[in-house]
């Protein structure tokens, strides 16, 4: 659907920001949860958080966490404070809003941090990236600029991806959903949608990138044939981009994300249509010009949030990846050799929740956040 008005639009971001505030009181919710190699003791570090979507970490190791329904929090010190003007044009809706949050790996000289948001008008909405500094005095955002919106708006509600990683050379990648309505959007170099983006820090367009030369490709482009990538973190040992992909039903799958590669959707997948449960649409299963999945999720575990373990703290997960599960509500743990998945496990089952997003901490801890509307900022520890 188009939006009525822009009346709509406001209506829509006033209602979020009427919602009652967070709650920071630490409360451990699991003394010593059982898991394979470690006990895992699980404290809920912020309550009472409407839809959270993403939790990033300061240099003094304090931590922002968004909503979904537009706001933006800096908990220091153990307290929640709401940061202010994020966009106007921040449309709220279904799988919309305000969603992930970066630090600049420079943070500690240039102070910015980057958003992604659904930006809307009466013409639909698109993935947008910004970059803001924040005054610690008027707890608000400056020197706001969009570095990046999709070319191309849709009917709001679904699939904007919107991952942000910072990589080792300071480039940055912003993954693009399908936008959920015409999947064969993901194959068509000239639209983002579907893809992995490589940008500047400032949002320029890289002199590397794979499609850089050909005119016609969106030079942005990193990799296509993407569904709806929410979760990507770099390996601490190989430097690897690993990223976990929404499927349709059976279809989710971890990759290992090179440039200017094909993913395949919607002309390859795994997933299954879901009304019928048939091979989805005229895709094949594989198909020898895209890149097989290293790992299809059966059955469905709708990632979100993807942490590669490193630092010692859970030193028998060293290097595993862990995601976090949105229809199984758990995190799952996968051991990879040599580009094999070789082992499993389902960690904190029915624990937390729906769980959105998953990181390692400065502390080398797992934190969470669960996407639920009364939802939470979780700290996972050993417990031993």
């Amino acid at each position: 659907m188009k939006f009525a008005s822009k009346v709509a639009l406001t209506t829509t971001l006033t209602c979020a920001w009427l919602a009652g505030p967070a709650v920071a009181e630490e409360e451990v919710i699991e003394e010593s949860a059982g898991s394979q190699y470690h006990d895992l003791k699980v404290t809920r570090i912020i309550g009472d958080l409407e839809h959270p979507w993403a939790v990033a970490f300061l240099p003094d190791e304090s931590m922002l966490v968004t909503e979904r329904p537009g706001r933006l929090h800096w908990l220091r010190n153990g307290e929640p404070v709401e940061l202010h003007n994020l966009p106007d044009d921040l449309h709220v809706e279904n799988q919309g809003g305000l969603l992930d949050v970066a630090v600049h790996p420079d943070y500690a000289s240039n102070g910015w941090i980057y958003l992604t948001y659904s930006k809307g008008d009466e013409d639909g909405t698109a993935t947008a990236l910004i970059r803001a500094k924040i005054d610690d005095e008027t707890m608000r955002l400056t020197d706001v600029e969009e570095l990046f919106t999709q070319d191309r708006k849709s009917d709001p509600g679904r699939h904007y991806g919107s991952r942000i990683l910072f990589l080792d050379d300071g480039t940055l990648l912003l993954s693009i959903g399908d936008r959920g309505v015409e999947p064969e959007r993901a194959q068509d170099l000239e639209d983002h949608a579907g893809k992995m983006l490589r940008l500047t820090d400032d949002g320029n367009v890289p002199d590397d990138n794979p499609f850089r030369d050909r005119d016609d490709v969106h030079p942005e482009i990193y990799s296509y044939g993407h569904r709806n990538i929410q979760g990507m973190d770099i390996h601490p040992v190989t430097r690897e981009i690993w990223a976990a992909d929404h499927g349709p039903r059976g279809g989710d799958r971890l990759d290992r994300i090179e440039p200017g590669e094909n993913y395949g959707w919607p002309v390859s997948t795994p997933g299954r249509d879901y009304g019928t449960e048939a091979q989805f649409g005229d895709s094949a299963r594989e198909r020898p010009d895209t890149a097989e999945p290293i790992r299809e999720f059966l059955p469905t575990l709708a990632p979100s949030g993807l942490a590669i373990v490193n630092g010692g703290q859970f030193g028998n997960w060293e290097n595993n990846i862990l995601i976090g599960g949105l229809y199984v509500k758990q995190i799952r743990r996968v051991v990879l050799e040599d580009d094999e998945v070789v082992h499993e496990e389902e960690v904190l089952r029915d624990t937390i929740g729906r769980v959105r997003d998953v990181r390692i901490g400065p502390d080398n801890n797992i934190y969470a956040v669960s996407d639920e509307s009364d939802g939470g900022l979780y700290r996972i520890e050993p417990a031993d």
